[in-house]
């Protein structure tokens, strides 16, 4: 027998739990300036008053949303996840990391890229898929940074003194293998040339839905969900001073977690152009997927079952016991919407975002509150500075999720038995689609007092844990021992799983084959089975000023508010027109079908408003729709529209497939000129009174004057105009 003396890595871990605290702050901020413009749209006027027009859409909600949503997922969550990972790992295998060089790349590289999120969506530059809005620069360093991670951890795992992976570890491997398949598959994109971030989708129209929701659903799960189980089997049983409950059933919970969930992506899509087949295959396996999500759950919450007085008195345990209920109650309530009977009633309302806030500010949001308080003291080697501060902090949370999550529950209710309700002669009781909205602005107005309530329990905590840092000292480098034993040389028979504990390189090709089976039999028969999507003879590639526009509509993430998605439902079909069909998204690169209607639908937008009603609209919403909550877009109205990369677009679309002419492309700016000038004719005809206006600046501004022709407005209303009318002729 001989003892070794090694060290943790603790600065990894003091460095990751800063930034999970830092980026939590701003990302809960993005949170509640775009609940709050949901009520007060006037917001950006009230800050930056007739400034606004030049403010190039850095106060736009849709680049707000993706901000916040990718700040929650990426830095908070990714945060936490790094923080407990490097942390639980080194003990787990009785080794210090890896590489603290590595690491160091690790949690640079990470905050690199969540900057330059921050930095590309306000300029606008996007791809518009939900999580994984990043253009392909970002794309490529966020896959290099995520292979560091996996290094550090496997090299890890190879050097372990411990010879079986525990639970926590399998989490953590599958996560990764997960991700970097998923982020590969979904982010294969065209760049238009390599000195610019713009790209396209290589995938069109239900290819692209497809699998930007096998990617959206699952980033879902192998983000915000396994690997924070994977923290809940290391940090609930060192809280709570408890084994976990049952070792069989994390084997059971582990396999059959990853293995479904990657299935249930198409849930996401059901009534809208995808197959039948993949929408009813997402429907069984996220049914499925109850019954490994409740057996995670119960094996978390019943290794708290020793001293439930214990978890009456420790906060730390309180957030571990709400944070483990809210995971079983959204891993309900997600498979419940995967049915046909309520998804018809839910999607496109704010239940989805009800949904997905109860995962990510009651499980996400209390197991890293729970980990952050539980580090502090481990760290700085003290107790805790208040326990009171941190009750408090608690049931602000609580409160906070209350008053958050069910106005949204009762709004979305309110408001789609408003998008069905029918009069006995069959017309719209509400055929105005914003009087469905202005009927819920209440309970947005507490949503955002919700908000308010669990970002100041997230502000309480933080004093708590600056005071008490301030008491304990910093333990940097850990001191650990290890015992070497000589090991028997008689084979024992082990059970297939002991052995696989024992064998990282398999375990980890095991589970990419679990999360891989899933994914090749839905996406590649849309692929490559042309039966699978009919195309549509009326149906023509968009001119080049209509896809300019439509880069417009992507940049300003208007497809955040406005769904692209007639379902065959009747109160839909009344009020947008004949429902979609598969084959008039061929060309989209990406799609835009959207996920949430704030605003209505737009796919058969082409023509149902004059070119100067939507002039108009974007200058000032309230002028054409009193009482929208749709904010101005004043900027599109005086900036020029960059042409400088009109052509590279069509040649990287053709490249993709769609059958633009050589013919075309010899005279597209001829045709964009064309186009446009029909549109302000037809502008100035509808709105005389602009025409003097626009004399009168070009008097003014002289040589610097834009012509109306050249500016964004008209590339968007030229996309606008042409939304639907394919099928329309």
């Amino acid at each position: 027998m001989k003892i070794e003396t090694y060290y943790y890595n603790n600065r990894i871990v003091k460095a990751f739990l800063y930034a999970t605290i830092f980026w939590a702050i701003i990302g809960f901020f993005a949170g509640l300036i775009i609940s709050l413009l949901l009520f007060y749209p006037e917001l950006p006027d009230f800050l930056l008053g007739s400034k606004l027009k030049n403010s190039q859409g850095i106060f736009g909600f849709g680049r707000w949303r993706m901000l916040h949503t990718s700040t929650v997922v990426f830095a908070f969550v990714g945060n936490i996840i790094f923080t407990g990972s490097y942390y639980s790992l080194q003990r787990l295998l009785k080794t210090r990391i890896f590489s603290d060089y590595l690491s160091w790349i690790h949690f640079w590289g990470w905050q690199i890229f969540i900057i330059s999120t921050w930095i590309t969506f306000l300029l606008g530059i996007n791809t518009s898929k939900e999580y994984a809005e990043h253009e392909w620069p970002i794309d490529i360093g966020i896959f290099f940074i995520w292979m560091i991670y996996g290094i550090n951890m496997i090299g890890s795992i190879l050097k372990r003194k411990i010879k079986h992976l525990y639970v926590s570890i399998w989490f953590f491997l599958g996560t990764w293998v997960a991700v970097a398949m998923l982020h590969i598959f979904n982010n294969l994109e065209l760049p238009i040339d390599l000195l610019t971030f713009k790209s396209y989708s290589i995938y069109a129209g239900v290819q692209d839905a497809l699998m930007q929701w096998w990617y959206g659903h699952n980033a879902v799960a192998f983000i915000l969900t396994t690997p924070i189980l994977g923290l809940m089997y290391y940090f609930v049983p060192k809280a709570s001073n408890q084994p976990i409950f049952s070792y069989k059933l994390s084997i059971i919970h582990f396999w059959s977690l990853i293995f479904i969930y990657i299935w249930a992506g198409p849930h996401h899509l059901m009534y809208t152009s995808l197959p039948n087949w993949a929408q009813i295959l997402g429907t069984i396996f996220s049914i499925m997927l109850i019954a490994p999500s409740w057996g995670g759950m119960l094996n978390g919450l019943l290794t708290l079952r020793g001293d439930w007085n214990k978890v009456k008195k420790d906060p730390i345990l309180k957030f571990f016991a709400v944070g483990i209920v809210c995971y079983g109650m959204a891993t309900f309530e997600g498979p419940m919407l995967a049915t046909k009977t309520l998804n018809s009633i839910a999607h496109f309302t704010d239940w989805v975002i009800a949904h997905v806030h109860l995962g990510t500010l009651g499980w996400n949001g209390f197991m890293a509150f729970g980990i952050i308080y539980w580090l502090t003291k481990k760290l700085w080697n003290t107790k805790l500075y208040s326990t009171l501060l941190a009750n408090i902090h608690f049931w602000f949370g609580i409160f906070g999720i209350i008053f958050y999550i069910f106005p949204l529950y009762f709004g979305s209710l309110l408001q789609s038995e408003m998008w069905k309700k029918f009069n006995p002669d069959g017309t719209l009781v509400y055929k105005n689609f914003l009087d469905t909205v202005l009927s819920i602005i209440p309970f947005y107005k507490i949503r955002f007092i919700g908000g308010i309530i669990y970002f100041l329990g997230f502000i309480v905590m933080i004093y708590n844990i600056f005071k008490t840092i301030q008491k304990g000292y910093f333990i940097n480098n850990e001191e650990f021992k290890v015992i070497l034993l000589h090991e028997d040389k008689i084979e024992k028979k082990e059970k297939f799983h002991n052995w696989l504990e024992q064998k990282p390189i398999q375990f980890a090709i095991l589970s990419f084959i679990a999360v891989a089976i899933g994914g090749l039999i839905e996406i590649i028969p849309t692929l490559v089975i042309k039966s699978n999507i009919p195309t549509i003879d009326n149906v023509k590639p968009y001119k080049a000023l209509e896809l300019e526009g439509r880069d417009l509509f992507v940049r300003e993430g208007c497809n955040s508010c406005h769904s692209a998605q007639v379902r065959p439902f009747r109160d839909e079909v009344v009020r947008y027109g004949e429902y979609s069909k598969a084959g008039e998204f061929i060309y989209d690169h990406p799609f835009l079908w959207g996920s949430k209607r704030t605003g209505p639908d737009l796919a058969r937008e082409g023509g149902k408003n004059p070119s100067s009603w939507h002039f108009n609209h974007m200058h000032n919403p309230r002028s054409t729709s009193p009482k929208s909550i749709m904010p101005r877009y004043p900027w599109l109205i005086y900036n020029e529209l960059d042409r400088s990369n009109t052509e590279k677009k069509i040649k990287a679309m053709v490249k993709l497939g769609v059958p633009y002419t050589l013919e075309y492309i010899k005279y597209i700016y001829k045709d964009m000129d064309t186009q446009a000038s029909k549109i302000v004719s037809d502008i100035y005809q509808e709105y005389p009174s602009l025409k003097k206006e626009i004399d009168k600046q070009r008097k003014i501004e002289k040589e610097k004057f834009i012509p109306l022709e050249k500016r964004e407005i008209i590339a968007l209303i030229s996309y606008l105009q042409r939304l639907g009318t394919d099928i329309k002729s």
